[in-house]
C-alpha cells in the first residue's frame, strides 16, 4: 500500500473522508487502505479560558492509502468512487497519474497523526524581537518589543516605554496584535 494526496473543497475535508470511507465499505473495495484529514490540537486562552480545537494540517487535502495496479495506476474500482464523490477534486500527480508520497513524508505526517491528544499546543505567532500594539486592558494602543513568550500559560512579556522608560508586561497573548 501506498499514500496518495487528494485535493478536496475547502472545509469539506471530514465529509469527503468520511463518505469515501463509507462507500469503499459499502463496495467492498479492498484496494484502499486508511483514509486520513490530519489534524492537530491547539489550545487557545483568552479571559483566562482555555479552549482546545482541532486544526487542520493541511487544509484542502485528503490522505488515502492504495494499493495501486501494476502500471501505478489506481484501480478502476476505487478511481470511480473517489471521482463521483461530492467534494473531490483530483489526486496531486502528473499528467493525470497519481504520484504516491515518498516514505519521509508519509513518516512526518503518521507522526503528526499519532501525537498524543493529552498534550494541545498553545498557537502564539509572536517571536522575541517582533514589534507588537497591545489592543486591550490598561496599556491599549501601546506599542513595544516581545522579550519573552510563555506558550504554557499563554502570556508575552512586552517591553513598553512608559514616561521615557522601558517597564516589562506580562500580557495574555491574544491581547496584542503585531505592528
Amino acid at each position: 500500500m501506498q499514500w496518495y494526496v487528494l485535493r478536496v473543497a475547502s472545509n469539506k475535508e471530514e465529509q469527503v473522508r468520511e463518505s469515501l470511507a463509507r462507500k469503499m465499505n459499502v463496495e467492498g473495495v479492498s484496494s484502499v487502505g486508511r483514509i486520513v484529514v490530519p489534524t492537530e490540537q491547539i489550545k487557545r486562552i483568552r479571559a483566562g479560558k482555555q479552549r482546545v480545537f482541532k486544526r487542520k494540517l493541511y487544509p484542502g487535502y485528503v490522505f488515502m492509502e492504495l494499493e495501486p495496479k501494476e502500471d501505478g495506476r489506481i484501480p478502476d474500482d476505487a478511481w470511480f468512487i473517489i471521482k463521483e464523490t461530492m467534494g473531490v477534486g483530483d489526486f496531486i500527480g502528473t499528467e493525470g497519474v497519481p504520484t504516491p508520497m515518498r516514505d519521509t513524508d508519509v513518516a512526518r505526517m503518521m507522526k503528526e497523526i499519532e501525537r498524543p491528544e493529552e498534550t494541545p499546543n498553545i498557537k502564539v505567532e509572536f517571536e522575541k524581537g517582533d514589534v507588537v500594539k497591545i489592543r486591550e486592558g490598561a496599556f491599549e494602543n501601546f506599542e513595544g518589543t516581545v522579550d519573552e513568550i510563555d506558550s504554557e500559560r499563554g502570556m508575552v512579556r512586552v517591553i513598553v516605554s512608559i514616561f521615557g522608560r522601558s517597564t516589562p508586561l506580562d500580557i495574555e497573548y491574544w491581547q496584542i496584535e503585531k505592528v
